[in-house]
């Protein structure tokens, strides 16, 4: 069942919160072992909070919007009585979290159930799913294949139909690249719209937090559950909250839509075509723009994302080093060590790509571009052979979302329903639009061009 059904249930009282909550504990205990998606399960805490929802429906109480709905979070976000992991060994030794994140205590105001918490990728720096302290999560799909990352078991555990609302980070892709590999909706919003407060950091001035579903009308739900100011988070904006359920409805005849073109259309397998041309058809899309030196933009935010990850971790990387995965731990270092010079270079370009790309949006509202160059590779893999040319996986996989979350606009990434396996398109609209891009996704589901298929491989 979608969120948005099972809350409708619980709160007309055809089922209950600890129905619902059971239903999802017994999924995971029958397909986690092979997905591997949850590294924590708070089952006590999550009966506790289905009980509470539940007596305040008999009391004749509101419970939220999201009475009822069971929901996890990726290990980079403090749940009250967990260590924080965030992917690590190192983490693990901190002390439990003292209170839940913003957003994880917005979510259960609104109703929502917790019942647990997430594998990722080692402190976030990661596209592929693949975790060495814990294993890596598996495709729902095809286990045999990546989920994706950093969000890794956040993708899987939606895809696989676990539960159906999880939360990611996405600072470089890692919401959109795991909705794309499993086949799930997934919001990465504008920077500075929802709270990051009390989750771990990966790179403060790009890091977003944002939810994956099975639908649009539970990333609306979700998404408006957490919005609203918060000082814990300093990017945080003081804007009051914008609702978008509400907005699914009402029609895209009015968007100016076009495609991305030069950059968007290399350095992709034929399925991300595919994708792209039965989203352009189904919109009836025309007309095709450049967004201006998007190669140099990824290029600036790899710079960026690499030396202000490093600054993070340095106490750790000259004090545990054999304690990180040696793929991160050598990628840090390699960030610890790039000029101030190239930094500041990098930053300022940051500064006029973000300005040339807001011109483009004074005459489009959205912009489409893949998610991924690929559906989910084998796991393991380490390069694959495009044009010609042997690419790594790792590297390549973000090669679509990075110009994109390097300049904080909003995503929406649709899932498209190939055979054998999924793969995601990009929405894109102007800072603080997540209204406009929900909306096209909601079209593109009413059309049947997206959906997310039912779990294959589990």
């Amino acid at each position: 069942m979608s969120a948005l059904d099972i809350a409708r249930a619980v709160t007309n009282k055809k089922s209950s919160a600890l129905e619902a909550t059971e239903a999802a504990l017994a999924r995971i205990a029958k397909h986690n072992p092979v997905l591997n998606a949850f590294t924590d399960v708070t089952a006590e805490r999550a009966r506790a909070k289905a009980r509470a929802v539940d007596e305040a429906i008999a009391a004749g109480k509101n419970p939220g919007p999201l009475a009822g709905v069971p929901f996890a979070v990726k290990n980079l976000f403090d749940v009250k009585g967990l260590p924080t992991r965030a992917g690590s060994k190192i983490n693990r030794d901190l002390p439990a979290a003292a209170r839940d994140a913003t957003v994880v205590e917005r979510l259960e105001a609104a109703g929502a159930v917790l019942v647990g918490a997430l594998n990722m990728g080692e402190y976030a720096y990661d596209f592929t799913g693949e975790n060495i302290h814990d294993g890596p999560s598996r495709n729902p799909h095809d286990p045999t294949r990546m989920t994706g990352g950093s969000s890794g078991g956040s993708g899987s555990a939606v895809g696989g139909a676990l539960v159906p609302l999880t939360l990611g980070s996405d600072t470089n892709g890692s919401i959109r690249v795991p909705s794309s590999f499993c086949g799930v909706f997934g919001l990465k919003p504008t920077y500075g719209r929802l709270s990051r407060a009390r989750s771990f950091p990966f790179v403060y001035s790009l890091d977003h937090v944002g939810p994956l579903t099975r639908s649009t009308a539970d990333l609306a739900l979700a998404y408006d559950a957490m919005q609203g100011p918060d000082a814990a988070d300093a990017a945080c904006t003081t804007r009051p909250p914008e609702p978008v359920s509400g907005l699914l409805d009402q029609g895209i005849g009015d968007l100016r839509i076009a495609v991305a073109g030069g950059y968007f259309e290399k350095s992709v397998f034929p399925e991300a075509t595919e994708a792209i041309s039965r989203v352009v058809k189904a919109l009836g899309v025309n007309r095709t723009v450049e967004i201006p030196e998007a190669a140099r933009g990824r290029a600036a935010a790899f710079v960026i994302s690499t030396s202000e990850g490093a600054s993070l971790h340095l106490d750790r990387l000259r004090t545990r080093p054999d304690d990180f995965d040696p793929a991160v731990r050598d990628r840090l270092i390699a960030g610890a060590m790039i000029p101030a010079s190239l930094i500041d270079r990098a930053q300022k370009f940051r500064r006029w790509y973000r300005s040339r790309v807001l011109e483009l949006f004074k005459s489009v509202d959205v912009v489409l571009a893949p998610a991924t160059p690929c559906v989910a590779p084998k796991l393991g893999q380490v390069n694959f052979v495009l044009d010609g040319a042997e690419m790594p996986v790792r590297a390549h996989i973000g090669v679509h979302t990075q110009p994109i979350s390097f300049i904080g606009l909003p995503v929406v990434a649709v899932p498209v329903p190939l055979e054998p396996m999924p793969i995601g398109v990009q929405i894109i609209a102007a800072p603080w639009r997540e209204d406009i891009a929900l909306r096209v996704a909601a079209a593109l589901e009413r059309e049947g061009v997206v959906s997310a298929a039912p779990p294959r491989g589990i």
